[in-house]
């Protein structure tokens, strides 16, 4: 928007941007030929995940060639709020938005120092916060999880890791991700459940500790505790409204099977700064016309979502032997052949989808509705 000639203010709650750090930091590698993002940040490349069943069997899967990019994102963010600024945004740290008010004139921005920002229209990229977007009607998302994650030193493993189990992360999974910054190797270690994320994380740890080598820090170069949060796992029912529209966390816009968000916020906040620039081209900014950023990102990421969501609910209901179960099927019957052919990391749609054309993993996903069982998801 600032490269095309409108006056763009960005608000940024905290002293300095990408703190403090809430996400993995894991990016596909062809965002960056899509988006034409910042290389600097890239830390290392991933190429082998190892899965862990609750009964302990592993199975491993190797990428044919590189998908996934570990990045440095505290750097990222600043990059990325550097070029806003070159391109003539107006970025002001150290501000926290309190509300957002729109009117027939305009919106009012009110801040926590009490002072106010006025504007045409205001777009809200506050992550997974949703007390603006309820005061403004557009809701909650439908579907949270809980997280916890942080990042410490660790053995200079290759390998990424995730454990699924009710007594590892219920309703969810952990992972480890090796992150490599220059001599020094580290891992973020976290986990995404239905409850007690904080209990589950100290025990996951125990679990891992001495094949990572990992020890809390008792001094300043990390953090001692994993950062807490809330994950929206299903977009608001609304991300617009008059002169305000909803981005990336903002709008629920994560993928619902493995919580990521960096791409979609990307790809959302493109489609919203072409639908507002041609709405304040017009001189029209009523909800009727934003209601376009809503169509064309449904256009874009909806079938990914809608397939994510369903996988989800039909594995929230998964019990430790469903989840054996799945494994013992993908070591025995078929299913890593359709997982080298049709596994993305930025599109999971075309996998499920062939998972529900495979018959036993078919039978097995739909195990829990069959038995009648409640979903474990809060």
């Amino acid at each position: 928007l600032a490269r095309d000639g409108w006056d763009v203010l960005l608000y940024e709650e905290h002293a300095e941007a990408g703190a403090p750090i809430h996400c993995t930091g894991v990016l596909a590698a062809e965002a960056y030929d899509e988006l034409d993002l910042p290389k600097e940040p890239i830390l290392n490349t991933l190429s082998t995940v190892r899965f862990f069943a609750p009964s302990g069997e592993t199975v491993s899967y190797t990428t044919s060639a590189v998908e996934a990019l570990v990045i440095d994102r505290r750097l990222f963010d600043h990059q990325m709020h550097n070029r806003a600024a070159a391109t003539g945004v107006r970025v002001i740290t150290g501000r926290r938005v309190t509300n957002v008010v729109a009117g027939s004139a305009g919106v009012t921005v009110s801040l926590a120092d009490g002072s106010e920002a006025r504007s045409r229209a205001c777009v809200l990229a506050c992550g997974a916060n949703y007390v603006l977007q309820r005061r403004m009607g557009l809701g909650l998302p439908a579907v949270f999880l809980q997280s916890a994650q942080v990042e410490w030193p660790a053995a200079p493993l290759e390998n990424v890791e995730v454990h699924f189990g009710q007594d590892v992360a219920p309703g969810g999974f952990a992972w480890v991700v090796p992150v490599r910054r220059g001599p020094s190797a580290t891992a973020r270690i976290g986990l995404m459940c239905d409850r007690n994320a904080g209990p589950h994380f100290n025990a996951f740890v125990e679990r891992i500790a001495p094949r990572w080598s990992i020890e809390r820090p008792d001094d300043r170069r990390a953090p001692s505790e994993p950062r807490l949060k809330m994950l929206p796992l299903a977009p608001l029912q609304k991300t617009f409204t008059d002169r305000v529209l909803a981005v990336g966390d903002a709008a629920g816009l994560v993928k619902a099977t493995t919580g990521g968000g960096i791409y979609y916020s990307l790809v959302s906040a493109g489609i919203a700064a072409d639908v507002l620039g041609e709405a304040l081209t017009a001189d029209s900014l009523t909800g009727h016309r934003l209601a376009e950023y809503q169509r064309l990102w449904r256009k874009r990421l909806g079938p990914e979502l809608e397939a994510q969501l369903a996988l989800r609910v039909l594995t929230d209901r998964f019990t430790d032997e469903d989840i054996n179960a799945l494994f013992e099927l993908a070591r025995t019957d078929g299913i890593m052949p359709i997982v080298r052919q049709t596994a993305r990391f930025n599109r999971h749609r075309e996998l499920i989808l062939s998972l529900f054309k495979h018959p036993p993993a078919r039978r097995l996903l739909f195990r829990g509705f069959r038995d009648g069982r409640n979903t474990a998801a809060s």
